[in-house]
């Protein structure tokens, strides 16, 4: 429960803010943001004791839950033994961290390289790859997210990136598949993979394969959709980069620890990538943690030659060592089983159920804890709700959307015309059925937006 309300702490927090943190993604003018008092489990409050559900996990990271007691335990343990060290040394919980995730990663990928975040696991595994094959170009879809540093923003496949070009050269734009709103005017999903294939193999074929080091993908496309890739897609993909010899890069950032269900998404197709880049969901964010699981063929690559490249904090150890406790906690509490349990039992129905109920819903599409609810004015046409990347009275009706959601104590993560459904991995069966139920009555204001209004 939240604590008793605290005008003053509100008061003092929210000036310090507007006086002094400069907030990403924002014009600073605009933004009031709201102070935050304390969080448990799946949910936050702020000091006015109002509680919401978190059905965005923050942002898609926090997916054993607020202040987990074990994990919170865990730092504190690791912060009285050993704060901090240079990498160049061996350390414990380093090493421990890394065996855990080479022990669950795919394949023959049993070295980790850590850093800070999903970004710079984006950057270094791009350097790796350049490194490895002694090429230059990078093949990055469009309606992506690969993270803000100067290389992710490059493969970054959506608005976000246009602020920072002209960018790091190299990135080559392709079109994944994406079934409901087809770039290639397919018919079924088995359509749409075969035609996406092609139209990757003559991308590949017309920058001239031997120029080409990498494709970057995200394993299930995380903010620009919740795009889970029809059948055999990753296989076809995995198979073009065998054929031309190109390393493939799995960004599970956002989708792997948990969040599909599996250790990493990939599980759920067979498919062993060279490279996989993970963050968020490693520790649910406590301490910023990264990191690029590699491949035996690229770590080989650096046995005797030294890798131009480096992080003083990487492999933390308060970060590692929050990792190992997590890992620990996601098999003590059998969160995959409970993931899979939620997204086939209870969150697809659901939504499902809403679709049939709203006709502003117009696709409903996800695996485990991570889903999507796409929002148009007319099923027929399937005519977005708010036009692409629309801001202003253009974004109006995503706007009221998102305010009923968080008037009702439901805390959404909305992006262009789709509100997600992505919170904790360790939410309980009641509290996503409560949610639903809180979407459900919010999905009424965007129904007054269609043509069916």
């Amino acid at each position: 429960a939240a604590p008793a309300p605290d005008p003053e702490a509100d008061a003092r927090v929210r000036a310090a803010d507007r006086a002094h943190v400069f907030h990403s993604w924002s014009a600073q003018g605009h933004i009031d943001p709201l102070p935050i008092a304390g969080a448990a489990g799946s949910w936050f409050w702020d000091y006015a004791g109002n509680r919401w559900l978190d059905f965005s996990s923050q942002l898609v990271n926090v997916n054993i839950g607020h202040q987990h007691p074990k994990l919170v335990a865990g730092i504190a343990e690791q912060a009285a033994r050993l704060a901090t060290v240079s990498p160049a040394f061996a350390n414990d919980a380093r090493a421990e961290a890394a065996r855990l995730i080479a022990e669950v990663a795919p394949g023959d990928l049993n070295r980790v390289f850590f850093t800070n975040g999903g970004a710079e696991a984006n950057e270094h595994a791009v350097r790796m790859a350049r490194v490895h094959t002694g090429r230059h170009k990078v093949l990055a879809a469009y309606r992506s997210y690969h993270g803000a540093t100067a290389g992710a923003i490059a493969l970054t496949g959506e608005p976000r990136r246009w602020g920072s070009e002209p960018g790091t050269p190299g990135v080559v734009r392709y079109w994944g598949p994406y079934p409901y709103r087809s770039a290639f005017h397919a018919g079924s999903e088995e359509e749409e993979s075969a035609r996406a294939l092609e139209h990757l193999r003559q991308t590949m074929v017309m920058e001239g394969p031997r120029t080409i080091a990498a494709v970057v993908l995200e394993t299930v496309v995380g903010t620009n959709g919740i795009l889970v890739p029809p059948p055999g897609y990753l296989e076809g993909v995995r198979a073009l980069c065998d054929e031309f010899g190109v390393l493939l890069i799995a960004d599970e950032v956002m989708a792997g620890f948990g969040r599909c269900g599996e250790w990493f998404a990939v599980d759920h197709w067979g498919v062993v990538p060279d490279l996989i880049t993970f963050a968020k969901g490693i520790n649910s964010g406590y301490v910023p943690l990264g990191g690029v699981v590699i491949s035996d063929a690229v770590a080989d690559t650096f046995r005797d030659r030294p890798y131009p490249g480096g992080l003083t904090y990487s492999g933390h150890p308060l970060a590692c060592a929050s990792a190992v406790v997590s890992m620990g906690i996601f098999r003590e509490e059998n969160v995959l089983e409970h993931v899979r349990t939620l997204g086939e039992k209870v969150i697809g129905p659901e939504l499902r159920a809403l679709a049939e109920r709203h006709p502003s819903v117009g696709d409903v599409r996800g695996l485990g804890v991570f889903w999507a609810v796409e929002l148009v004015r007319d099923r027929e046409t399937r005519e977005p709700l708010v036009p692409f990347n629309a801001s202003g009275a253009d974004a109006a009706p995503m706007a009221e959307f998102t305010a009923a959601c968080k008037a009702s104590g439901l805390w959404p993560f909305v992006h262009f015309n789709r509100t997600h459904v992505a919170p904790p991995c360790t939410i309980t069966e009641e509290e996503v059925r409560y949610g639903i139920a809180l979407l459900d009555r919010a999905l009424d204001v965007a129904d007054r937006h269609t043509t069916a209004a």
